[in-house]
């Protein structure tokens, strides 16, 4: 009986896993993904809400307007090349939120429904509107990609044999927030999602180089970016111990993409 119950129970998972493939744009990747738009969106809502309620936006008018004029052109670039290549669907319930917070951490990030953070930390090392665009593009390019999702749907199957997510949350609130912050890089950046990380980073450097170009900022001061977030901090692990791609390693994709990304600048010129 229990063999028994054991093979249906994983016929059922292999049903669910390939009933809730998807590919990721532009590098057609298959991934799997279970929870529904409207409940990544919603969760994403409340979250940035609570985030916000809890941090303090920057008052610098400057610095914040320049966040904002960057977030809309690259919208803008991704709503032209979503549609472009008929992946449209992925902007259903969007709110695009574009916000600066005061924090000395060097950091950035996106969550679904296009709920945009820069913390005031990586500006120096952005320098300028072209340096945030780097920023901004690569983690916008993890929520149209739904990384998120693909990353809460591998922990929702591990951990509760796929329950839908609203039927975790009131089961284990606490529990399934953290994997929400945690697949979103808010929470542990290590466990069973380490592995993913950097397929996850690499294909948000391919997409958010094209998103720069294409909402007119030049993809080639992408390098000297990822150059000068290489000298932050210390030692850095190995690669393979790493949810990101080496400093040398992001770096060589980035050239060898750079033509492709270079055509869509043009265009937008």
């Amino acid at each position: 009986m229990k063999k028994t119950f054991k093979l249906l129970t994983a016929s059922l998972l292999v049903s669910l896993v390939a009933f809730a493939c998807s590919t990721v744009p532009l590098t057609n990747r298959s991934r799997v993904e279970f929870i529904p738009h409207s409940e990544m969106n919603a969760m994403s809502f409340e979250q940035y809400d609570i985030f916000l309620k809890e941090n303090k936006l920057s008052r610098n008018q400057y610095k914040t307007k320049m966040v904002k004029q960057v977030g809309k052109k690259i919208e803008a670039a991704v709503t032209r090349y979503l549609y472009d290549n008929n992946y449209a669907e992925l902007l259903d319930g969007y709110a695009w939120e574009f916000n600066l917070v005061e924090s000395d951490q060097v950091n950035a990030w996106a969550m679904p429904g296009g709920k945009v953070v820069v913390y005031t930390g990586i500006l120096p090392i952005t320098e300028d509107e072209t340096g945030l665009a780097v920023v901004m593009g690569h983690e916008i390019a993890h929520a149209i990609a739904e990384h998120g999702n693909e990353r809460m749907s591998q922990e929702l199957l591990r951990q509760a044999g796929g329950v839908a997510l609203s039927v975790a949350l009131q089961n284990n609130p606490e529990q399934t927030r953290n994997y929400w912050l945690a697949a979103y890089g808010l929470g542990s950046e290590v466990g069973v999602m380490l592995p993913f990380s950097r397929l996850h980073e690499s294909e948000a450097d391919h997409l958010g180089l094209i998103f720069m170009a294409m909402a007119g900022y030049n993809p080639e001061e992408a390098p000297a970016f990822w150059e000068r977030m290489s000298q932050v901090g210390g030692e850095k692990p190995p690669e393979f111990l790493s949810t990101h791609p080496s400093d040398e390693t992001r770096i060589n994709n980035l050239r060898k993409w750079m033509p492709e990304a270079l055509e869509y600048y043009e265009k937008s010129r």
